[in-house]
């Protein structure tokens, strides 16, 4: 089985590190901007192979794996020039967008919108981690537009890799996933974007900073390469989330201003059923 990868990151490296160890005779095509990132997949041992555009001709699956604005152009043309055969899937954040840009292509068949929920804050090569997607949730968008061998094909390869199945419409897919995921990232560089600010002249700050700040601000680490075009395809939806966020903290300080300290307790412990919500997944 050939299977091309398109950014050979944290994520595309990290699917092709388990699809090598789960299927058998199987060769790991690599394609990427970065000549280095690709030599580095190769000495890893994730990745067999360079290569190129005009050998996707040669694919069963091509995962595209690259910041959401790169995968737009990259997709139609992967979809013209694979067979008919091969299944094409993304792993993107953002998927209302590209489902509208392939929707006529002639290779639509070909196509799975996909979105795993997993990661670190971690990019490049180095950061692709064996196992990462078992036990994950993976979101699936407009499954019935996908042919019937490619669609088989994919949920054997998800069933495999330990993955938790979720089918969702790319609209509800695109809201829902400003609330939990980036508005979190926004959260979490604003919040760091404070704390530096105010190191500039308190230089013993970070000394003070414990791990609920470290977890807190971990997301500020990721990729500005990568979020910048997921904040600007998902803008209405993160918008309308930071809205909220912000409408949410302008009451907390209220509370504080007026000294309501039973109400205060009321908000956090109400929030505390966060736990129940979340577990199992962290």
């Amino acid at each position: 089985m050939n299977v091309f990868v398109i950014g050979v990151g944290l994520i595309g490296g990290s699917l092709v590190t388990d699809i090598k160890a789960t299927f058998d005779n199987t060769v790991i095509h690599g394609i990427d901007a970065n000549d280095e990132n690709l030599e580095t997949a190769i000495s890893l041992g994730f990745v067999d192979k360079s290569s190129t555009f005009a050998n996707l001709k040669d694919a069963d699956i091509v995962i595209i794996s690259v910041p959401v604005d790169i995968t737009e152009i990259v997709l139609p043309q992967v979809l013209d020039k694979v067979s008919d055969k091969c299944l094409v899937f993304d792993v993107g954040s953002t998927k209302e967008r590209l489902c509208n840009i392939i929707e006529h292509h002639t290779n639509r068949a070909c196509y799975l919108a996909t979105h795993p929920i997993a990661g670190t804050e971690f990019s490049g090569p180095k950061a692709a981690l064996a196992n990462l997607f078992r036990g994950k949730t993976n979101i699936i968008c407009e499954i019935e537009k996908t042919g019937h061998p490619q669609r088989e094909l994919a949920l054997d390869l998800f069933n495999r890799l330990g993955m938790r199945i979720s089918y969702m419409d790319p609209f509800e897919h695109d809201k829902h996933i400003a609330y939990v995921s980036h508005l979190s990232h926004i959260s979490a560089f604003m919040l760091g974007k404070t704390v530096i600010e105010k190191e500039k002249n308190e230089r013993d700050i970070f000394d003070m900073a414990g791990s609920g700040f470290a977890s807190t601000v971990r997301l500020a680490k990721s990729s500005p390469a990568m979020w910048t075009p997921i904040f600007h395809q998902n803008k209405e939806n993160i918008i309308d989330a930071l809205d909220e966020y912000i409408d949410n903290l302008t009451e907390f300080k209220k509370l504080m201003q007026a000294n309501r300290n039973e109400a205060i307790f009321n908000e956090m412990k109400s929030t505390n059923r966060i736990k129940d919500i979340l577990k199992g997944i962290e």
